[in-house]
């Protein structure tokens, strides 16, 4: 009979295998042609939304700080805190479901506001995740693995290749690293999530299309989060 640890290191193992799949022709066709939009979008306006996304992330992180439930999380089990993990998730998923229904159902204007609402809550929830494997998130390299964790669940198939790379060697690469490419962070998830959050502003569809696609966006970065600190685990 297997042990748990185990059980998630396969399942680790099968996580990775996803994340370093050749991606498929419409992911590519559809990349091709964000890349192309962003090339008509002028420079100062690409300048003007990474400091704007670079300092609402800053704050999120600082916000988060602040409101982290610490857990005595000394002596264990790594079953133990992963449960913690999924209770974390459900609450987070139940919070982004009911935000994404809210701001969908309002139009234009609150579909707007679920950006920076959603990013909350998903920055929140990564503090709380690295809290729980025992990471402290005061230290500045600890804020930057969580960055990357995000960025990791929510960029295309070759930048998610590239942050894995990261996050897999962490202690040999964290030296090389002294602060996130902004750019590149606020563009990859952008992308990512452009569609959805359009579609979302349909009248009449928006709060169901809000709340499906937000529960199953922390769905997915609870999964990423899961396998990027079994990484630093099984390590």
């Amino acid at each position: 009979m297997q042990t748990y640890e185990q059980k998630v290191y396969n399942d680790m193992l099968e996580w990775e295998l996803s994340v370093m799949k050749q991606k498929n022709l419409w992911k590519s066709m559809s990349k091709k042609a964000q890349n192309k939009i962003n090339s008509y979008i002028p420079e100062k306006a690409h300048e003007v939304i990474t400091e704007s996304i670079k300092h609402m992330v800053k704050a999120t992180l600082a916000g988060s700080e602040f409101t982290t439930t610490r857990k005595k999380v000394a002596g264990m089990s790594l079953r133990e805190k992963e449960l913690l993990v999924d209770e974390k998730l459900a609450a987070y998923r139940k919070t982004a479901a009911v935000e994404g229904a809210g701001t969908g159902a309002g139009g234009f204007l609150l579909g707007l506001a679920d950006f920076p609402l959603l990013l909350s809550i998903k920055m929140k929830f990564l503090f709380e995740v690295a809290s729980i494997y025992g990471y402290d998130t005061k230290e500045y390299e600890e804020r930057l693995y969580i960055l990357h964790i995000f960025q990791l669940a929510f960029s295309n198939d070759d930048r998610r290749r590239e942050v894995y790379h990261y996050v897999k060697y962490w202690e040999e690469e964290k030296e090389k690293l002294k602060d996130m490419d902004w750019r590149v962070f606020q563009q990859e998830y952008r992308d990512y999530i452009d569609l959805v959050k359009m579609l979302q502003m349909v009248p009449g569809l928006g709060a169901v299309i809000g709340a499906y696609a937000n529960y199953n966006l922390l769905d997915q970065l609870g999964e990423t989060a899961k396998n990027g600190y079994r990484l630093r685990f099984f390590a």
